[in-house]
């Protein structure tokens, strides 16, 4: 069987502040397991799935509205660390989020009843489940800022220079409904804008996906 590394669990602040008991604990307490694109590691705040460390990969946190419409609160890259999916770690989380794999990942689930003991126990633990969820919920702002306040046009930009910047090319393999749902709207909301900003010289469209050709310009919508 392969030996599991967790060598990451010693780049959390707290780890220092363990007994060799407790880190042990800890690493007994954490698992490895590989998940296909597409699946959902967390279904609401009823579930209690852990703290998440994305090893390889990439994940999408949502919530769904009454209707069932996605809106995405943020993505995890590798190195990136998720703690709403341990909603019994955190009281305050009254709200459902949905996690799911966006491409073949390696995550590192550390166990919320363990971290949740450990966090009662030791303040540094306490502070870093505190400060993780200070981050994701700073991104959950930037989300409902982006819906509430910003016209579709400077969402739409901003969503493609942040996913030309993530695969590193003017080409962003996703369909127009894919962008829809990641962004919290309509197809047909998404598919007028991109209608605009083709006239506009600023992307081409083309069957699965869309290419930035004027990247600057594009990036004027984001002042």
């Amino acid at each position: 069987m392969e030996k599991q590394d967790y060598t990451f669990l010693e780049t959390f602040p707290f780890w220092n502040h363990l007994s060799k008991e407790e880190q042990n604990l800890l690493k007994q307490n954490t698992k490895e397991q590989k998940y296909p694109k597409g699946y959902n590691i967390h279904h609401g705040s009823e579930e209690c799935a852990g703290l998440l460390y994305i090893k390889r990969g990439f994940l999408r946190a949502y919530i769904l509205s009454e209707d069932g419409r996605e809106i995405t609160l943020y993505r995890l890259y590798e190195g990136d660390v998720c703690i709403l999916s341990a909603a019994c770690v955190l009281d305050a989380i009254t709200f459902d989020v949905f996690v799911d794999t966006e491409s073949p990942c390696e995550i590192y689930t550390v166990s919320a009843p363990i971290l949740h003991d450990l966090a009662e126990k030791n303040i540094y633990v306490e502070a870093f489940n505190y400060r993780m969820a200070a981050d994701r919920f700073s991104d959950v702002m930037w989300a409902m800022q982006q819906i509430l306040f910003m016209g579709m046009d400077k969402r739409l930009a901003i969503f493609l220079v942040d996913e030309s910047a993530k695969c590193k090319s003017d080409e962003i393999h996703l369909t127009q409904e894919q962008i829809a749902r990641y962004m919290g709207t309509a197809r047909e909301v998404v598919s007028r804008m991109v209608k605009y900003f083709v006239g506009e010289g600023i992307v081409e469209s083309f069957r699965g996906g869309i290419r930035i050709v004027d990247k600057k310009k594009l990036k004027s919508y984001l002042q």
